[in-house]
């Protein structure tokens, strides 16, 4: 089934545009030895699968290789119910991503250079302007992670979210990767035209303090951030939970479940994809349901969230939950 026939007959609610990478995890032998497994993953690609595995119509957008690592990532998308339609294939190499776990922290060395997800342009993006005011068409397109940060293929998604913000939801989460980026400058002024689009904009407290400076409360920082633009403002803050912030000035908080955790890999992105599914499951991904949101939906939104990226943590890698699991 073609995603063009999915998206006129209303089922595919949302785009996830950016990376899929492979993440190569260590593990250590019984002599203590480390390698490398290669498990699937990237922000984008991760928050895709959680939609997939949550029932929510979804569809990837990425770049992706002809190589066994892209032939993996193909499969994976697939296997969790996510459409691949959008996926523009290529021989360049799939991008890797080194892990480094420190107390089930992980953080990333990237090799990505001349991939087939950083070397998409502008002329590979579908055209989906016979998709707009189409009641019954796709309701949002969702950005960030490393995808934004090196051209071409972040300016083109930087165009990509301008083209289509007037009439679909504009879902940000920028995932700061900060020793990844190469032009300071030129990130920062890209990432403000997706911030001035954006509905939804999602940042770490950590991607907080590096976008707009700590020696601000975090509501100060939010309204720094925010800027003039109406978005709706999630910060996630590890152990303490997460703080919405509503462009009236109303915030809802939720706290994290009690859960063992094995380590943190994915877990902003799959927080993403519990807060999607439910605004999806409430009735709420549309700019006009959004600009109307209570305090006790956003509260709805953020404790299932919490919850999706719970499972998460307690597992190993980037492993969100299928909706029989909850």
């Amino acid at each position: 089934m073609s995603l063009f026939w999915m998206l006129k007959k209303g089922l595919i609610l949302i785009i996830c545009c950016g990376e899929a990478l492979i993440d190569m995890v260590p593990v250590s032998s019984e002599s203590g030895q480390i390698s490398y497994v290669p498990l699937v993953g990237g922000a984008i690609f991760n928050t895709a699968i959680g939609l997939g595995r949550l029932g929510v119509q979804v569809g990837m957008l990425s770049g992706i290789s002809n190589d066994l690592f892209g032939q993996q990532l193909n499969q994976a998308l697939v296997d969790s119910k996510v459409d691949t339609s959008y996926l523009m294939r290529s021989n360049a190499p799939t991008t890797l991503a080194f892990v480094t776990l420190k107390q089930g922290h992980a953080s990333y060395t990237f090799y990505d250079e001349n991939s087939a997800g950083r070397s998409v342009e502008r002329a590979d993006l579908p055209n989906l302007s016979n998709l707009k005011n189409d009641a019954n068409a796709l309701s949002a397109l969702y950005f960030g992670g490393i995808s934004l940060i090196n051209e071409p293929a972040a300016d083109a998604y930087c165009d990509l979210a301008q083209k289509y913000a007037a009439d679909m939801v504009v879902v940000l989460d920028p995932n700061i990767r900060a020793n990844f980026i190469s032009n300071e400058h030129a990130y920062r002024q890209r990432l403000q035209r997706f911030v001035d689009v954006a509905d939804i904009i999602k940042v770490s407290d950590e991607d907080l303090d590096w976008l707009v400076g700590s020696p601000h409360n975090e509501s100060k920082q939010v309204a720094l951030l925010r800027g003039t633009g109406k978005a709706i403002v999630v910060v996630t803050k590890g152990a303490d939970g997460a703080t919405a912030y509503l462009p009236t000035g109303e915030t809802a908080h939720q706290e994290v479940p009690q859960v063992s955790v094995v380590d943190t890999v994915g877990a902003g992105d799959t927080f993403n994809a519990g807060m999607l599914a439910k605004l999806a499951n409430l009735g709420l991904m549309s700019k006009t349901a959004l600009a109307n949101i209570s305090r006790t939906e956003l509260t709805q939104c953020l404790a299932y969230a919490a919850q999706i990226a719970g499972i998460n943590v307690s597992r190993q890698g980037a492993n969100p939950p299928w909706l029989n699991e909850l």
